[in-house]
């Protein structure tokens, strides 16, 4: 009988489906109610003006339909990302984070210029932002350092590497040369490092020298510094250097509570520049009103609680810190873009996430999403528990009842069973084998 249920146990049972955690589903919820709203917008904002160029002959669609194409791209990614993502994404950090630091030079050297500005590689229908691309392979590259060797957070000098790569790349995206990102981050990464255990001091430390280098970046170069004057004083150039700042307040006032109505604004059609990317939030809060502002605030609210208790409920470090920094990375984008249009922070041209038009920022955060929806499945934890030397010992114990301490047993057993003479030691050998049995099926 005994070996019967001893058989039975070693057959692998069916896999049975798990309810997912409400945080999946309050990630899943907020990022696919977020795209659903970038794209209404996006085709709001973008299509007047698509009108009035060329005598009406542009396609008023055009951003529209590359905002769902790649857009769609992305949630291919993303899925891929959420199912089998994890484990590949860190075998290939290293390839990643190269990669990434190989397109930020090829930028400065053959980049496209845009407004002033060098930051994409190729052009047309294959224009890629690498910018976007190292945000993320720097978290991946974080997380995985530190989880690898956990002892670098107790000292400066054992999270310099780290800090050496983060500071090089973002030396990179400087001379593009884009702030936002670079404060992007600074912030994200910053956030990983508090996860990861690192002491106060050091962190005061570090932001110290962040906040020196960025503001002799701001007064070495003559437009950061007139965007940090017109900031502080919006009416001192309100037609230069504060217009956009002007017109974005502007758009806000007029919206009031409910707004213009979707498709009604006028500030994006004549006084809101690139109103489909960087400024389209005040093309929401001129037709939605504070209601569609505030609806899009708890969208990022909703998501940025999954994400972190998504972080607190990882069981091991790596999946802790990447979900903490990948978290962070979506969050301060859309604090610094919300900040900036409201008047509460510089312009600095960072889009928010999953609304603002941008392929490569789009298709980069939805692989982030995927990778966090990863972990809040507990995809992660199971392949960290079988790659354990104590998740084989668990399987060994599930696999007929040969764990080391029933073994260790059924010896002792047959010891007691030897030193017996004659008869009684036959009889106490066949009852320590029983009594073996009985522990295994058991």
């Amino acid at each position: 009988m005994s070996a019967k249920v001893a058989k039975r146990r070693r057959k692998s049972p069916k896999k049975r489906s798990r309810p997912l955690p409400p945080e999946y589903n309050m990630l899943l919820t907020a990022t696919l109610c977020l795209l659903a709203l970038g794209a209404v917008m996006v085709f709001s904002a973008s299509s007047t003006t698509r009108i009035l160029q060329d005598g009406g002959l542009s396609d008023s669609a055009f951003y529209l339909k590359r905002t769902l194409l790649f857009g769609a791209v992305g949630l291919v990614i993303m899925v891929l990302a959420s199912k089998h993502g994890l484990r590949v994404v860190r075998q290939l950090t290293p390839i990643l984070l190269a990669g990434s630091i190989f397109l930020l030079l090829a930028v400065l050297a053959v980049g496209t210029e845009v407004n002033g500005a060098t930051r994409w590689l190729g052009g047309g229908f294959l224009q890629i932002q690498p910018s976007e691309l190292a945000k993320v392979a720097l978290i991946l590259y974080g997380a995985d350092l530190l989880a690898q060797k956990p002892k670098r957070v107790r000292s400066l000098e054992g999270l310099m590497p780290f800090l050496l790569v983060v500071g090089a790349s973002s030396l990179l995206i400087m001379l593009q040369p884009d702030m936002g990102t670079t404060m992007v981050i600074a912030f994200s990464v910053g956030a990983t490092l508090v996860a990861a255990g690192v002491r106060p001091a050091d962190l005061g430390k570090i932001g110290l020298v962040i906040g020196v280098l960025a503001l002799l970046m701001a007064v070495v170069e003559p437009y950061r510094m007139a965007r940090l004057t017109s900031f502080l004083n919006p009416s001192a150039d309100a037609a230069g250097a504060g217009f956009q700042a002007a017109q974005a307040k502007i758009a806000l006032g007029s919206g009031g509570i409910f707004g213009e109505g979707l498709g009604n604004g006028v500030q994006k059609a004549f006084y809101l520049p690139e109103a489909h990317t960087d400024m389209i939030t005040a093309v929401i809060g001129e037709e939605l009103g504070l209601v569609g502002i505030a609806g899009v605030v708890g969208l990022f609210a909703m998501f940025g609680y999954a994400g972190l208790k998504t972080a607190q409920k990882a069981k091991d470090v790596y999946s802790k810190l990447l979900v903490t920094g990948l978290t962070s990375l979506v969050l301060v984008q859309a604090i610094i873009n919300l900040f900036a249009v409201m008047g509460m922070a510089p312009l600095t041209g960072v889009p928010l996430p999953f609304v603002s038009y941008g392929n490569s920022s789009l298709m980069a955060s939805l692989f982030a999403v995927g990778l966090i929806l990863n972990v809040a499945r507990g995809g992660a934890a199971a392949s960290a528990r079988r790659a354990t030397p104590t998740g084989a010992g668990k399987l060994r114990a599930i696999d007929g009842g040969r764990s080391p301490a029933r073994e260790r047993s059924r010896a002792n057993g047959a010891r007691k069973a030897k030193s017996g003479g004659g008869g009684g030691g036959n009889r106490g050998a066949r009852r320590a084998r029983h009594g073996g049995r009985r522990r295994a099926s058991g």
